[in-house]
């Protein structure tokens, strides 16, 4: 089951960070922060190959005993990232994919919001209610 989704900022900060188990909430912004390394090292990889034929969907970034994080990159160079339990197997690689698009869909609703300024944390219910549903659709 999904245990964290992250929305990172172009500047490497966080825009939201939500996560299941409240008491391991240390842990899994430990786990983004690092991942955002693998992120940087892949953007540039793919981008002295080539620069505007880029995947947006990194893929898993790197596998822990516990948990499997993913990475997803917008065009605007914002980040998305969500930790899987390791124990849940049963994912594909399109589900993921699915995850991806419909968190990027959010954000996007949240940008185009009027009242909402740009690089400050999202405090949407709507988004939350996209996240929570994503995570409890996961379990």
């Amino acid at each position: 089951m999904a245990v964290c989704v992250a929305v990172i900022t172009k500047e490497n900060y966080p825009l939201y960070i939500s996560n299941i188990p409240a008491a391991n909430e240390l842990k899994f912004h430990y786990t983004v922060h690092t991942s955002l390394d693998v992120v940087e090292e892949k953007l540039s990889a793919v981008g002295k190959t080539a620069s505007d034929l880029r995947e947006l969907y990194l893929g898993l970034l790197y596998p822990t005993e516990d948990y499997k994080v993913y990475g997803y990159v917008a065009n605007t160079k914002v980040k998305f990232v969500i930790v899987i339990d390791s124990s849940n197997t049963s994912f594909r690689d399109n589900e993921i994919r699915s995850m991806f698009r419909k968190l990027h869909t959010a954000y996007t609703d949240v940008m185009c919001n009027p009242f909402y300024t740009p690089g400050d944390p999202i405090r949407s219910k709507t988004f939350d209610n996209v996240i929570s549903s994503m995570m409890m659709q996961v379990c």
